[in-house]
């Protein structure tokens, strides 16, 4: 499928136009950093296959990845050990409950069920193969960078702001060693991955995450083929189950698109070889996804005739 440039880019003005002063939902509060980014941010990009991307509003404000850093590290995870070991060892099942709920992992024997959970992520974080904790953190950063086509960097004040008030995680990290699904050192663990959530990016680079993942795990900007292609399913189909934390199953139902939110304001969506769709501004609903960032992309996928579950 081919889109019209102009067309995308007339959508997408109109689009981010609509939404863009919408009112609801509130900065994340928890981490100092994000309550104090401005709620006016607003912005939208697309991304085809081949790389021609269209965008409109603040898509070059620098945000915290957050959540959205899951998928990177999972996409890592199944490289290093394979599908089945990420199943087996992690899961492939929303939890339905919270991204940090300390109940799912109790109720399950200490299996995070999610790989875009916070136990789930830490796990995958855990199975990484690396020879220490620096090692571990730089291919990480790595995989990030080669999927977003960016050069992007670790924040030391969102790092800081982090990791003083990760407690909770901590001690996520801990249960899961106690239960065997911890694979490394938990405090090293989720030091790395308090750090990858601390990395800065663009609208438009999460745009290219989005559409690396929707030409089957190759970059358009750079060229390069960042993953396995068999190995994109497995991340996409995650990202149904568990991308918008409690509201996903509400999001395959009316949107029907894989799509991953930060609590940084980011969401990204996929439609399969054919573009991939991000937004951003920091107001968040009651469960931590974007209030502007859902209605732009719900609205550019129905346009599009996006859904996958939508047989026309």
């Amino acid at each position: 499928m081919s889109f019209d440039p102009s067309k995308l880019q007339s959508l997408v003005n109109d689009v981010h136009a609509r939404h863009k002063d919408d009112t609801g939902g509130q900065n994340a509060s928890y981490i100092p950093y994000l309550a104090r980014v401005p709620s006016t941010l607003c912005a939208l990009a697309v991304m085809t296959p081949d790389g021609t991307v269209v965008a409109a509003g603040d898509s070059d404000y620098r945000f915290a990845i957050e959540s959205i850093s899951k998928v990177p590290t999972l996409a890592l995870a199944l490289e290093d050990v394979g599908a089945d070991a990420v199943q087996q060892k992690i899961g492939a099942n929303p939890t339905g409950m919270a991204f940090n709920s300390v109940m799912a992992l109790e109720l399950h024997g200490g299996k995070p069920q999610s790989p875009l959970v916070n136990a789930g992520a830490m796990s995958s974080v855990s199975i990484i193969d690396a020879k220490d904790v620096e090692d571990r953190w730089q291919r990480i950063l790595k995989m990030q960078r080669d999927l977003l086509g960016a050069n992007v960097a670790l924040s030391a004040e969102v790092n800081e702001s982090e990791q003083t008030t990760n407690f909770h995680n901590r001690a996520i990290a801990w249960l899961m060693y106690a239960d065997g699904t911890m694979y490394a050192d938990p405090m090293e663990v989720c030091d790395v991955y308090t750090r990858q959530c601390s990395t800065l990016i663009t609208t438009t680079d999460l745009a290219t995450m989005a559409a690396t993942l929707a030409a089957r795990g190759r970059n358009p900007i750079t060229g390069q083929q960042v993953l396995n292609g068999d190995h994109v399913p497995r991340v996409l189909a995650e990202m149904v189950m568990e991308g918008l934390y409690d509201s996903s199953g509400d999001w395959a139902y009316t949107v029907g698109l894989p799509a991953k939110s930060g609590v940084g304001g980011g969401i990204m969506a996929v439609a399969p070889g054919k573009l991939g769709i991000a937004a951003f501004s920091p107001p968040l609903d009651g469960v931590g996804n974007s209030v502007r960032a859902q209605k732009m992309i719900a609205d550019v996928a129905r346009a599009l005739r996006l859904n996958l579950y939508d047989p026309s």
